[in-house]
């Protein structure tokens, strides 16, 4: 009868043992599930973001490449209305001076074009890296989850 009694109990341990099992399998299937899901989910985010950033980043080369050629013909017409009056100068002194005055605006054109492009280009790099930035920021939180 002893016998009897520790083969029920092994039965029944051996029941739970099978129940616990099935049911830690059923528990980590479903966190598999919802990992993988929440991967896809993850690379849909990226995805998206270097789209937005490559976006950006062709708004903000065209407005640059815009900027440039209106600045170049806006140069090039200074360029030939300062001919015109050098050539149209009636002393030597005077189309020095006419030179030497539009070397001085062209200069701070230039650095004023130069500085604008700038501004341009930091502009464009932020509202580029931008989504990028939160999807690193994003995989940080994931990491840490």
């Amino acid at each position: 009868m002893a016998t009897r009694k520790t083969t029920r109990g092994n039965d029944q341990d051996v029941e739970n043992a099978m129940l616990g099992g099935a049911e830690t399998i059923k528990d980590g299937f479903e966190q598999a599930v919802k990992n993988y899901d929440q991967m896809l989910a993850f690379g849909k985010d990226n995805a998206e973001a270097v789209l937005k950033s490559a976006n950006a980043a062709g708004r903000g080369f065209e407005v640059i490449n815009s900027e440039i050629f209106a600045y170049t013909r806006k140069s090039m017409e200074g360029g030939v209305a300062a001919i015109k009056a050098v050539l149209s100068a009636r002393t030597f002194e005077e189309a020095f001076r006419l030179q030497g005055d539009y070397g001085k605006v062209l200069f701070q054109s230039h650095v004023d074009e130069a500085a604008r492009l700038g501004e341009l280009a930091l502009s464009t790099a932020r509202e580029t890296a931008e989504p990028l930035q939160a999807r690193v920021t994003a995989a940080a939180e994931l990491i840490r989850e």
